[in-house]
């Protein structure tokens, strides 16, 4: 019998997509929803809701359902550590997390893998369990880039992998060679609105695009944990910022729903392209 995928789960269609592929490729799947974050599309799943503190039960669980393979997906928001109700192995684990906490969210990412590898379960990235999310390269939907957004790919890849280095974040937006925003707590969505606000002088209009979206990883994250993401609704805030493209790196991010991107893409006439994960390193 085949062992089910231990799916620790947040919100969003990540965790749903991963799912689904586990039940589709016949290896099943069991669901541990984290409280205060279950997503609604994972309930029909077996599985059980299960609190940010409760380490052991975590374990436990993952144990009896005879999970080998473990992955964490979905949007989870740093808590406030001191509204977390522990059990004894979570009181245990707490000083370390609340020294990595401070390091940053990379930092924290990888004590989590490394406390759930010490059990003896096997972490695996998102990629991995699907393959079909990653990231291609080079031009995957929309009107061919111009020279300029070239450059501005180039500039962004740039940008973000200095930003990676101090953990700050995944993506920024370049518009002839501007940085107009860099995404840090508030997430891509909040920084394409923003742009959508910004002066036309300085961006692209709908008329007159310009500007494209680079996401990549951290230059030295847990790439199993938190790899970008991007869907439709990514497609389409873009596009409402005016900008002429989004960039990620070929095989260091996640596309929800690809042939749903790819047409949103070319009805809206921007472009999707994965770049060398080389460039801007």
């Amino acid at each position: 019998m085949t062992a089910p995928l231990g799916l620790i789960a947040g919100l969003g269609d990540l965790p749903v997509a991963i799912a689904e592929n586990a039940v589709a490729t016949g290896q099943g799947v069991y669901v541990l929803r984290l409280k205060g974050f279950e997503e609604p599309r994972l309930a029909q799943y077996p599985g059980t809701v299960i609190g940010l503190g409760e380490v052991g039960k975590l374990y436990a669980k993952l144990e009896a359902a005879g999970c080998r393979d473990v992955l964490f997906a979905g949007i989870v928001k740093r808590p406030n550590f001191k509204d977390i109700k522990l059990d004894m192995r979570g009181a245990a684990l707490l000083p370390k997390v609340l020294a990595e906490a401070g390091k940053g969210d990379d930092a924290l990412l990888r004590l989590l893998v490394a406390e759930i590898e010490k059990q003896g379960f096997n972490v695996i990235g998102s990629d991995a369990a699907h393959a079909a999310l990653r990231a291609p390269a080079g031009h995957i939907a929309g009107p061919a880039p111009s020279g300029q957004a070239m450059d501005d790919i180039a500039r962004g890849a740039h940008v973000v992998s200095a930003l990676g280095d101090l953990d700050i974040g995944q993506g920024c937006v370049v518009c002839d060679g501007l940085v107009l925003a860099v995404e840090a707590q508030e997430g891509t969505d909040a920084m394409l609105e923003r742009c959508a606000s910004l002066p036309a002088t300085i961006r692209g209009m709908p008329a007159a695009r310009r500007g494209v979206l680079v996401k990549r990883p951290k230059p030295a994250q847990e790439r199993r944990i938190d790899l970008p993401t991007v869907g439709v609704s990514t497609v389409e805030k873009l596009a409402a910022a005016g900008l002429a493209g989004l960039a990620v790196e070929a095989g260091g991010a996640l596309m929800l729903g690809r042939a749903e991107m790819q047409a949103a893409a070319d009805r809206l006439g921007v472009f999707i392209f994965g770049f060398d994960p080389g460039q801007g390193t």
